[in-house]
């Protein structure tokens, strides 16, 4: 029937006009845009249905009844049908143009990816993408001392604690590859390699996954990387904190700042692999990380002894997050499972163990900056609690970034209970802290510049911190003038 044509015509036309009017929007929005076009032809065929056995109804009242007025209102019904007649040309026309631009749009897309980015596409084995960035430092920062085990700053690691100021350049270069294949289903497989170039010649290394599983159900993945960030410092240009996410945590004599890293991954000792899933608002995930345990710590010494590293140990790092619009809430708990991974020999030659630690985390974070790009905050507010042998550990630390400027402070109390001390020390030399409880408060900022070079992928960094101890009970070896450190720094940060 021509009504049928006439009225799938007319919803196209309708469908196709926001397409039309706003056809310079970008792929995603012309691919939302063409998902409802489909639905509404498949409303404008239900219509036509409908249309058209009201039409034979009309035909067979025409026909039965041949009357002046019947007559009538048949010519009238003709003249009208070749009126819509007339105007779905024109919609078939304007529906022709628009199905055009969508095409012009599409090839532009595509040209304009290819240009601006190292992908290359394989409809047999997926996709390829070649990408990076580059992170300099120029800092200025006070001495280390004994006061904090923070090792993440200038200098290559756990050897850089030599007391002196330290005026630095420091950083490096990333270049990551990643590939993936991708089913219409939503089953993938995929790889991350990420190799760095560190400014003072050395080379390092970010991430080397592979992973597979389901587009938003699960995901499996091995190798080296970092699972869920339970202690997020978010924009943290230049904080003193404790380590890096697996070795040399923990060193004698410096206040340790728990952040719940032990068993996250990307450890230079073990891999790891990672389970997770996404259910509605709910998202799951268990790490497990396998490594020599003894690591952790700098130089193998934990309280005073050296340690005897057995075994491996296991670290598994459950979480469970919930996420509602801008909220999200996590939990999370940081645990060996393996007993007599590593101790020492006490004075009868019975194996002491000292692998048992287990952490518990809660963290609290609100992000609405995708919303509102000019006024929008990201805020986290996060506590983390370790019970390990002969000591615990608590931190709590919150952040907020509005306007480009971060805010944050870091609270940790130590408490530890035991510790073995070094009668043949040299009484000229700083003495490590003794057994006692002892209190650190750190507090940083950063604040990204405007845009330099009217370029969206340079920005350029200033951050600081500041660092203070205060230790009760048998901790003495911190001189009441010596207690703070603190650091600025400017980051220069370019990707592509």
């Amino acid at each position: 029937m021509r009504v049928n044509k006439l009225s799938l015509v007319i919803g196209i036309l309708l469908s196709t006009t926001p397409l039309f009017v706003n056809a310079e929007n970008s792929l995603s929005d012309i691919e939302a845009r063409l998902n409802a076009l489909e639905k509404r032809a498949i409303d404008a065929e239900s219509r036509a249905a409908s249309a058209e056995k009201k039409a034979t109804r009309l035909e067979q009242l025409i026909t039965n009844k041949n009357t002046p007025q019947k007559s009538a209102n048949s010519v009238n019904i003709e003249q009208r049908i070749a009126t819509l007649e007339k105007n779905s040309d024109q919609a078939q026309a304007n529906a022709t143009l628009a199905n055009e631009k969508v095409n012009q749009l599409e090839k532009r897309q595509s040209i304009a990816e290819k240009s601006n980015s190292f992908v290359a596409n394989n409809n047999d084995w997926g996709t390829l993408k070649l990408y990076g960035d580059v992170e300099f430092n120029i800092d200025g920062a006070s001495r280390k001392g004994q006061i904090t085990s923070m090792h993440t700053q200038a200098g290559d690691g756990s050897g850089d604690f030599k007391d002196k100021e330290r005026w630095d350049l420091n950083g490096r270069l990333l270049i990551g590859l990643d590939g993936e294949r991708k089913l219409s289903n939503g089953n993938r497989a995929g790889f991350k390699v990420q190799p760095l170039a560190n400014m003072s010649g050395s080379m390092g290394l970010d991430d080397a996954v592979f992973y597979f599983g389901q587009d938003n159900k699960w995901n499996f993945k091995i190798g080296r990387y970092e699972a869920y960030d339970m202690f997020p410092l978010n924009q943290d240009t230049f904080v003193e904190h404790s380590g890096n996410s697996a070795n040399d945590l923990y060193a004698d004599g410096f206040g340790y700042v728990y952040m719940m890293k032990e068993g996250r991954g990307r450890s230079n000792n073990g891999g790891a692999m990672n389970l997770s899933n996404t259910y509605n608002d709910w998202y799951f995930e268990v790490n497990t990380l396998v490594e020599d345990g003894s690591k952790v710590f700098q130089d193998g010494e934990y309280h005073g002894r050296q340690l005897d590293n057995r075994k491996n140990v296991i670290y598994v790092r459950p979480v469970v997050a919930w996420k509602k619009e801008n909220l999200t809430i996590a939990g999370a708990i940081d645990a060996n499972v393996i007993r007599n991974a590593y101790g020492y020999q006490n004075a009868d030659g019975k194996f002491e163990d000292q692998s048992r630690r287990t952490g518990y985390g809660l963290n609290f974070n609100w992000d609405n900056l995708k919303n509102n790009a000019e006024n929008g905050i990201i805020a986290n507010l996060s506590t983390a609690y370790l019970d390990a042998k002969n000591e615990s550990d608590l931190s709590i630390g919150g952040n907020v970034l509005w306007r480009k400027l971060q805010v944050g402070y870091i609270y940790a109390h130590n408490d530890i209970k035991y510790y073995q001390r070094d009668t043949n020390i040299n009484p000229d030399q700083e003495k490590p802290l003794r057994p006692g409880k002892y209190d650190i408060h750190t507090v940083f900022t950063s604040y990204e510049l405007p845009n330099i070079l009217e370029m969206d992928n340079f920005k350029t960094y200033l951050g600081a911190y500041y660092s203070y101890i205060n230790g009760r009970g048998e901790m003495t070896a911190v001189d009441s003038s010596d207690k703070d450190r603190y650091g600025a720094r400017i980051r220069f940060k370019y990707l592509f």
